[in-house]
């Protein structure tokens, strides 16, 4: 009888240590790094023209900061878990860290969408955007900036000039009495991942492909005064969907 209830209670006490590890969360954060194309870019290489376009510009790079949104991993039952809701990255003030939010261990798809979804941008909604100069003025529709990247190239003219890749939702003003607005923002999906123990994942920009993919970037033509550029707006937010990818997991 003794012998019965030592092996009842041992099988009680693996049946609740499996359970218990099931049920077990760990942290998950985030970190963005920058590369153009294989090379990596930190704020010590601003204001230097040293970068290179598929179109053969050189350029430098002054400001680059960008809006995420929808930040998620999703489990294999379609249930999300978000990591965060949006976040403002600033490659040059080094603000590049989403802190850990608990999740459980188990396998996930990661997603993010690029901007804010049209159902998100709206007008004032976000004081901590507007304090830093993040939102839209009311004549291009409101809302908030996607991507504000600045900086100088030397093009055709062989003279440093200033550039201003700024990305928003599309307007077009061909009609004045019926301005129209297209949503620019696109999701990024970053695959398979398998959280067993506290996680940092890196997802990595690559500068360069802003200006190749699919189309091939000519700042000798569009250069400055681009967020009123509907068709501009178009090609970035195609170029842009070939910009991010997932790095390295640090477990």
């Amino acid at each position: 009888m003794k012998r019965i209830l030592f092996l009842g209670t041992t099988l009680l006490l693996l049946c609740s240590c499996t359970s218990s590890k099931k049920d077990l969360g760990t942290n998950v954060s985030v970190h963005f790094s920058h590369y153009w194309d294989s090379i990596p870019v930190s704020p010590t290489d601003f204001n230097s023209l040293k970068f290179t376009t598929k179109n053969g510009e050189i350029l430098s790079i002054e400001n680059l900061r960008y809006l995420v949104s929808n930040l998620v991993l999703t489990d294999v039952n379609n249930k999300n878990y978000e990591l965060s809701k949006y976040q403002l990255i600033n490659l040059g003030e080094n603000q590049l860290t989403i802190p850990a939010v608990e999740v459980p261990l188990g396998t996930y798809t990661l997603s993010f969408v690029f901007g804010f979804s049209e159902t998100q941008n709206t007008d004032g909604s976000y004081p901590d955007l507007n304090s830093v100069s993040f939102n839209i003025p009311n004549m291009l529709g409101g809302g908030y900036h996607y991507m504000q990247f600045d900086g100088k190239y030397i093009g055709e003219n062989l003279a440093p000039a200033p550039f201003n890749y700024h990305a928003i939702r599309a307007v077009n003003k061909e009609n004045p009495n019926a301005i129209a607005f297209q949503d620019t923002s696109f999701k990024v999906d970053l695959g398979v991942l398998v959280l067993t123990n506290a996680t940092e994942i890196e997802i990595q920009m690559n500068i360069a492909e802003w200006f190749k993919n699919p189309y091939t970037w000519d700042l000798n033509e569009l250069n400055t005064v681009l967020m009123p550029n509907f068709e501009a707006q178009l090609l970035m937010s195609q170029n842009g969907k070939s910009v991010f990818s997932r790095g390295e997991l640090s477990q």
